[in-house]
């Protein structure tokens, strides 16, 4: 089952690169989001203790619910025997993990700002910019507007392709899509906000912890792929040395420090960071080689940190799942 697994591995990195997400309404993710928004209204108290203890219910109990449900498809397949039954376990498997990855989806977002750009539409591109950050991007120039995007595309590599093959790497499909919950959760209702940050806390820390090693790993990979991809990969080590904790997220700057030392350029959000010693001023090139370096470092976290973690842990007796 070693070879099954690993397969789903690569099978779903590849359809995610050919084919992207399906339509929210088919989407996991897009369901998982219903059930905590139809729950956090219950969360919601005018006692700060309880409104917390709310918002770690709707977690735990969001999470168990998707936990129990891959658990269950998991122990349904994993005595799948014969040919067709294991093409069968592939095929599902794959479809199931790519729903957690979401590489076409953040080079689709990106180029939309980018084109918007181009038109020198500035307007319309802060307007796709805010689909993909959390700050307010009514007022960013555009070298602001190009920063923002590289910053999010660094960041979102752990979010959407290396956190889910960590986690599938250790724990299977519950795993990648129990860490694809909480970061769904901490997404919708993490903001640290007067209206969420007492329900958002106990899943915006979970995110913290799961993002701890799958955000460090990512930027070393990163680092290794700037090599392959004819980046700075020293500027990257050094950057990602020196920068990666000046983000206020304990783990969010160490990929896109990474990414801002292989790209020869500087991340800046306003008020808060600067991430880099080059230009502030990126450009198109920039964005089609971060691009390149977020697939690059998606396809050598495969091969160099899932299909191991696979290995190693179903010789130990650990990995159990298909």
């Amino acid at each position: 089952m070693i070879l099954v697994s690993i397969l789903i591995v690569f099978f779903a990195f590849a359809l995610d690169l050919i084919f992207g997400d399906p339509k929210n309404k088919f989407h996991p993710t897009a369901w998982v989001g219903t059930v905590v928004a139809r729950l956090v209204p219950f969360a919601k108290n005018q006692n700060q203790t309880r409104e917390k203890i709310g918002g770690m219910l709707v977690t735990v109990f969001v999470s168990a619910l998707v936990a129990a449900l891959l658990v269950s498809y998991d122990y349904a397949v994993k005595n799948a025997s014969g040919v067709i039954l294991t093409v069968i376990t592939v095929l599902v498997g794959s479809l199931l993990l790519k729903t957690t990855i979401a590489i076409r989806g953040l080079e689709k977002h990106g180029n939309l700002v980018m084109e918007a750009l181009s038109r020198n539409n500035l307007e319309e591109a802060r307007s796709r910019l805010s689909m993909l950050v959390k700050r307010n991007t009514k007022d960013l120039d555009r070298n602001h507007v190009i920063s923002a995007t590289l910053e999010s595309i660094s960041e979102n590599v752990v979010d959407g392709i290396t956190g889910p093959l960590f986690y599938f790497g250790l724990f299977g499909l519950p795993g990648a899509f129990v860490y694809r919950t909480i970061n769904t959760i901490d997404s919708m209702v993490g903001y640290k906000t007067a209206l969420f940050r007492n329900v958002g806390w106990f899943g915006a820390n979970c995110d913290k912890v799961l993002n701890y090693l799958p955000a460090r790993i990512t930027g070393l990979v990163m680092i290794l792929a700037a090599v392959l991809v004819r980046a700075d990969w020293k500027n990257s080590l050094i950057i990602m040395r020196r920068d990666g904790k000046n983000t206020e997220s304990p783990n969010a700057g160490y990929p896109m420090a990474a990414m801002a030392g292989a790209l020869g350029t500087r991340f800046e959000k306003i008020d808060h960071y600067s991430l880099g010693n080059g230009t502030v001023a990126p450009d198109e090139s920039h964005f089609r080689q971060a691009v390149l370096l977020m697939k690059v470092t998606g396809i050598m976290f495969c091969v160099l940190v899932t299909a191991p973690m696979i290995i190693i842990l179903s010789y130990l007796g650990w990995w159990i799942h298909v």
